[in-house]
């Protein structure tokens, strides 16, 4: 969950599904609708991965309000997930992760900052759910 589903959320939510078994249920949420960044697109084709037809949602726009278990990536995610969550047995875990939208430059620049919010989650993910190591 972060705070427009636009950037660190989907991606969080890509990069765990290929690497957490497929009977385990991921969704990513924000706490309001964004959207889609055109850079989340290209550092998520430079691992060969690609979000399909997928646009950012809200947490309105679940389907499925019943989770063992929310991450939150942004500060507003996180009040809001302890707020959403008061009156469930829900695990919160607030994993700090930069915005890469907040930077300027070049391209190169800013597509330096979405690889670096790419491989911090991928690192996040492989150690919070016990992976080994994989190459990449």
């Amino acid at each position: 969950m972060c705070g427009m589903n636009a950037v660190r959320s989907p991606m969080a939510e890509l990069l765990a599904k290929q690497v957490l078994p497929s009977d385990i249920f991921l969704a990513s949420a924000g706490v309001h609708r964004g959207e889609r960044d055109p850079f989340v697109d290209a550092v998520l084709a430079e691992e060969g991965l690609s979000l399909g037809e997928r646009h950012p949602r809200s947490v309105d726009d679940l389907d499925d309000a019943y989770f063992d278990l929310i991450i939150t990536l942004s500060p507003q995610a996180h009040h809001a997930a302890l707020e959403f969550t008061r009156s469930m047995s829900v695990d919160v875990e607030y994993w700090p992760t930069p915005d890469p939208t907040t930077i300027t430059g070049t391209r190169e620049q800013i597509m330096a900052a979405y690889r670096d919010v790419r491989e911090r989650l991928k690192a996040r993910i492989r150690n919070r759910f016990l992976l080994p190591d994989t190459p990449g």
